[in-house]
């Protein structure tokens, strides 16, 4: 069923037009038994038949245009509008006036709903029930009389009801439509995904493995090439089994786990939860730069062979990352001389992304222990 959503320029109105046509084609012969009744009492009974000649040659062009296609668009509507309304207001030249006032409108106003319908498919539920007014309009118009009383004749509640309904229909269908190309567009786009990891894996991912093993098997300066191999390894993984594919989804959230990926390396160990962790992309983009502090500072501080664990916790109504190293902490008074030499740009950095998404940041070390950062914020990031 995807595969056939996504035909070129499908229209998704297509079924309500057919319907339409159909209910012209009852609307003619209705009209035609109509023609036959009282085309007598006509005060020019042969152009009353001329007239209704036009009326069947119009319909027939109108069917095979809304059918076929190319009569779907808003300047067909308008000018079958135009000729349902002259075609309404020859009654002045075919009809006597007491006759115009006593009887139904020729040439009746079932077929002169054709135009509503129209108007409903093709331009909404407004449109529609605006172009049942233009009709029923020039109905009372020829019979130059208005009657508001809907009990003696409820036509205009009739025609204002088929323009919204079949109108709402309409946007419906269109609306139905939008979703399904989305949900096609993304089951393709995970299918050419996957078609992709299975190359990587089966090729760049097996090369770079091999390349870290036998490096590091070298030795020597390989062992640094190595590095880089298994670390391009690591990331290659990542992407391979990254579940998120923010290009199709929802553009307002992103799993966070997603971005802390990302900071996985050698010395950096990473704990999520095995469910998304999804969160406002502007609160998330903070927290992940936040941490991306916490590592620098690992990086900078915490000794040359410290490693990094993050953790991420989803509380609920918040989520908390705790960026923990196992280096030589921070000693005594040492927070306090980097503040009075004004060296605490990365920690007041950490501390005001987290206040300001109305969360906290909180940093535990002792000498020896390594360091703790705990930063949490709430769901919403303190959006109200």
């Amino acid at each position: 069923m995807l595969s056939a959503m996504t035909r070129p320029n499908p229209d998704p109105t297509a079924p309500l037009w057919r319907a339409a046509q159909v209910f012209r084609l009852l609307s003619c012969l209705y009209a035609l038994g109509f023609q036959i009744a009282i085309n007598p009492d006509l005060r020019r009974p042969a152009l009353g038949w001329v007239l209704f000649a036009v009326l069947i040659g119009w319909s027939a062009v109108c069917a095979i245009a809304y059918i076929r296609g190319f009569g779907r668009r808003p300047a067909w509507v308008v000018a079958e509008i135009v000729v349902v309304v002259l075609l309404m207001w020859s009654n002045r030249v075919v009809t006597f006036d007491h006759w115009a006032s006593e009887n139904q409108t020729w040439p009746t106003t079932l077929w002169a709903s054709n135009p509503t319908i129209s108007a409903a498919i093709q331009l909404g539920p407004v449109r529609g029930m605006l172009t049942g007014l233009v009709v029923m309009a020039t109905n009372f118009a020829v019979k130059n009389y208005f009657d508001l009383n809907m009990s003696h004749n409820a036509t205009i509640i009739i025609e204002l009801a088929i323009g919204m309904a079949i109108g709402l229909a309409a946007q419906t269908a269109r609306r139905a439509h939008a979703d399904l190309q989305r949900a096609a567009a993304l089951s393709a786009a995970v299918q050419e995904r996957e078609r992709l990891s299975r190359e990587v894996h089966d090729g760049a991912i097996q090369v770079l493995a091999l390349v870290a093993k036998r490096g590091h098997e070298i030795g020597g300066p390989t062992a640094e090439l190595a590095d880089l191999a298994s670390e391009q390894e690591r990331a290659l993984r990542r992407w391979v089994t990254a579940t998120a594919i923010d290009e199709y989804g929802d553009q307002s959230t992103i799993d966070l786990r997603t971005l802390l990926r990302h900071r996985e390396s050698d010395r950096v160990s990473l704990s999520v939860p095995g469910t998304a962790v999804a969160l406002p992309r502007g609160v998330a983009a903070e927290l992940d730069a936040a941490v991306g502090n916490a590592l620098n500072n690992v990086a900078a501080h915490a000794g040359a062979a410290a490693r990094a664990f993050v953790l991420l916790e989803d509380l609920g109504e918040s989520v908390t990352v705790s960026v923990r190293d196992d280096g030589v902490g921070i000693a005594d008074g040492r927070l306090e001389e980097a503040a009075r030499q004004g060296r605490l740009g990365v920690s007041k950095s950490i501390v005001g992304r987290l206040n300001a998404l109305g969360g906290s940041a909180q940093l535990h070390s002792r000498p020896g222990e390594g360091t703790e950062w705990e930063l949490c914020v709430p769901r919403d990031g303190g959006i109200k």
